[in-house]
């Protein structure tokens, strides 16, 4: 599920592409999400959320919280951030750990000066690849960036998604690349 907080009118949240903020339980417990928005476009902070069964904060947001619900947030949170440089980065992703790669991108793609960006998002069946359509949409619009979805436990491949492989993830970025000594790799979930 994507969440979308608001900030109240008054309040920022400055941070950087790849940070994380915690959501702020009763009783002292948290639950910690990257944020998937980047900072150029953060009226709006969007979070990536998977759920879990039994989860002490996924039951409630999936079946109980509505639109406008005030939540409790602490953050930014982490030092997993996007530099900026010219290198080449190969970016892995591993199911909802898109979100702070997708923040990364899109500050990349939409601010950032041009460099080659390979993203690897590593799920088990196509259907985990949940913003595929938006990433062959940014390859596209954005020759610098290259995207393949690789799937552990799918058995075939449709042949209509030539960017997509099956197998793990780190497999198929080794696969293409015999060393990564060249680029700078940002890794997620």
């Amino acid at each position: 599920m994507q969440v979308f907080l608001r900030l109240p009118a008054v309040e920022r949240l400055p941070f950087r592409p790849g940070q994380y903020l915690d959501v702020l339980l009763d009783g002292g417990r948290r639950r910690s999400f990257s944020i998937a928005s980047p900072p150029h476009d953060s009226a709006l902070l969007e979070l990536h959320v998977r759920y879990v069964p039994g989860g002490g904060f996924t039951e409630e947001l999936f079946h109980h919280l509505r639109a406008g619900a005030l939540l409790k947030i602490e953050g930014p949170i982490g030092q997993f951030i996007y530099r900026e440089d010219a290198t080449p980065a190969v970016m892995i992703a591993g199911g909802t750990g898109y979100a702070p790669i997708k923040s990364m991108l899109r500050h990349a793609l939409e601010r950032g000066p041009p460099r080659e960006l390979h993203l690897y998002w590593g799920a088990r069946q196509a259907v985990d690849l949940y913003e595929e359509a938006l990433l062959l949409e940014w390859v596209k619009r954005y020759p610098q960036l290259r995207f393949t979805g690789v799937l552990s436990e799918a058995t075939t491949l449709d042949e209509r998604f030539p960017h997509r492989r099956l197998g793990w993830v780190h497999e198929a970025v080794l696969a293409d690349h015999r060393s990564l000594e060249t680029f700078d790799v940002y890794a997620a979930g």
